[in-house]
């Protein structure tokens, strides 16, 4: 059995459509709920995710979200389905932190047993943000 790898990508998020929870859009802090869909290449290759995001606001710009997706396609060239939890926070300056890890028993297709870790980090303005993604398949 192979040891751990780890693959590096980037990804693009579009279509991004959020709307508050409560207590009302000024308010903090407030939660909000996010649909997004994210398109990754490199080392994880899957188009159109399906991503959904818990946040609450601390300030107008800070504050923490939680948040679940789904990813088909390819990782480092096998194919099939996973799901990964995210969560993170995000600063005054727009610089989101976020790590994630593979819901354990989701991998599908070539990917049933997989587990993993990864993380980026997104800054204000970018268009494509740097994953790095540490995994096995068992």
């Amino acid at each position: 059995m192979p040891g751990p790898r780890t693959t590096t990508g980037h990804f693009t998020f579009a279509d991004w459509r959020e709307r508050v929870i409560g207590p009302g859009e000024e308010a903090t802090p407030r939660l909000a709920h996010a649909s997004v869909r994210n398109t990754f290449t490199g080392g994880i290759e899957a188009e159109a995710t399906d991503c959904e995001y818990s946040i609450v606001y601390v300030t107008a710009k800070t504050g923490s979200f939680a948040g679940m997706e789904l990813l088909t396609g390819r990782v480092d060239g096998r194919e099939g389905s996973f799901a990964v939890e995210e969560r993170g926070s995000f600063g005054e300056d727009g610089t989101v932190h976020c790590v994630f890890e593979v819901v354990p028993g989701s991998g599908s297709g070539q990917l049933t047993g997989l587990k993993g870790k990864g993380a980026f980090t997104a800054r204000h303005g970018e268009t494509a943000v740097e994953y790095r993604f540490a995994y096995e398949v068992e």
